[in-house]
């Protein structure tokens, strides 16, 4: 972990088991293939089992791939391309006045996989023009079971099971964007995405500027990002960073359920590129969720940070599971008589520079809290935009604590060492306090 202090070198955390939260017990096959649709009119067929996810993991991937460009001349030919990317119709944005409404009343909670579950649900009824399309999400519902349901309800051509292709589905989704539908694109982790980076920022991103703005690519690209459990470095990396800096994208990173819903349903409506980053280890974490969160209608505005907790010594700012890292983090400060202000993100692009900078001009210092990689980060770019709008009000140097600079470790006591902790915050805050840290706190 990298935490910007001048002894971080000499950290080292033992653990000899992984955290419990950090434990995500995803549904059996059988439960998952209780209601499965056997239908052969699907666009693209399976080529991969409907075996448990980690059997994806072993697949050989050049196998995979030659039997399924063998498939998709197939259809082609039997189809015509326009088959795969019909519907050309162009609907406009749906209104989003909604989005302007403060929702404070919660009166349920809700999982964060629930949350985004019915958040397409909602979309797909809603617009016809929404799709999904990626690996295991028809029969097997889903990697994480996040489109559980949605076959039956709404049949293998809207919720397109594909081949491990990770270039070929990305750029049958954006071929279809570009005919008006609203494809939802399913990566099993954002790892894989690396494999359609040029679909993503090529045909995706800079369409829109390209065509003078003749061309709008309605496309959301959507998975799991950033750390889980013992996934080993293929599958750990955080990417906010990489698509924050690109223009023509935008970058949602949702923490609660409330979050996931609202902003969810945002990126679907939107006309442009939405990368929308979720967190595996959040899928089965519940939160509370207010009746207007519940409403069909409800959405969360692009581009705008949530303060979770007001405070008046220090604001911290985090995305996405370290959300709730500060949270405890504050928590652990306020009895020790620092008032920290939490800021979650929501929105990594673009970044809601306003709500960051009148919070450190209000509490004067400054703490990031991100997942990524420490150089080039998002804490980088935070640091930046204050250093140069509210400088003047810093009293006190920034403090960046991000993963460490290193490929995550498998074993799990090196891999709880490279990201960040909630005892990492806490020092990283009473450092830029002026408050001493009892020797104890960092043997």
């Amino acid at each position: 972990m990298y935490d910007g202090s001048s002894n971080r070198d000499e950290k080292a955390h033992v653990s000899k088991t992984v955290d419990d939260e950090s434990m995500v017990c995803d549904e059996s096959p059988e439960k998952a293939n209780g209601g499965r649709h056997t239908s052969s009119g699907s666009t693209i067929r399976r080529l991969s089992s409907t075996s448990a996810s980690s059997s994806y993991f072993a697949a050989d991937r050049k196998v995979v791939r030659k039997k399924m460009w063998g498939l998709i001349r197939q259809e082609v030919g039997a189809r015509g391309l326009s088959a795969l990317v019909s519907g050309n119709y162009v609907q406009s944005l749906r209104p989003v006045a909604a989005t302007r409404r403060h929702y404070s009343s919660a009166t349920k909670e809700m999982t964060v996989r629930d949350a985004l579950n019915s958040a397409l649900d909602e979309e797909m009824a809603a617009d016809p023009n929404v799709f999904i399309m990626g690996e295991e999400v028809g029969e097997y519902q889903g990697a994480y079971k996040i489109s559980k349901g949605l076959l039956d309800k709404y049949g293998p051509e809207r919720v397109v099971d594909t081949p491990i292709t990770e270039a070929g589905f990305a750029g049958i989704g954006v071929g279809s964007a570009y005919h008006g539908l609203r494809p939802v694109i399913e990566f099993m982790t954002f790892n894989f995405s690396m494999q359609a980076i040029d679909h993503i920022i090529n045909s995706a991103a800079k369409s829109n500027y390209m065509s003078a703005g003749q061309i709008n690519v309605p496309i959301v690209f959507r998975g799991p990002n950033g750390p889980a459990a013992g996934v080993g470095a293929q599958h750990s990396q955080c990417y906010g960073a990489w698509y924050g800096s690109v223009p023509g994208l935008k970058v949602l990173v949702p923490y609660s359920s409330e979050d996931a819903r609202g902003l969810l349903k945002a990126a679907i409506r939107d006309p442009d590129p939405v990368v929308f980053l979720e967190n595996e280890l959040l899928y089965g974490e519940s939160f509370p969720i207010s009746a207007e969160a519940l409403d069909s209608s409800f959405c969360l505005p692009i581009g705008k940070a949530k303060i979770e907790r007001e405070g008046t010594d220090i604001t911290i700012t985090a995305f996405s599971k370290m959300v709730g890292y500060a949270l405890k983090a504050a928590e652990i400060l306020e009895k020790e008589g620092i008032s920290a202000e939490i800021i979650n993100l929501r929105s990594i692009r673009p970044l809601d520079r306003a709500t960051i900078n009148a919070s450190v001009r209000k509490t004067n210092r400054l703490v990031t809290v991100e997942e990524g990689f420490p150089q080039h980060g998002v804490g980088a770019e935070i640091c930046a935009s204050v250093v140069e709008d509210s400088f003047a009000y810093l009293d006190a140097p920034v403090e960046r604590i991000a993963g460490a600079d290193v490929p995550t470790p498998y074993a799990a006591n090196l891999e709880r060492s490279a990201f960040p902790q909630i005892e990492d915050i806490v020092r990283a805050a009473k450092r830029v306090c002026y408050r001493s840290v009892p020797m104890a706190a960092t043997a």
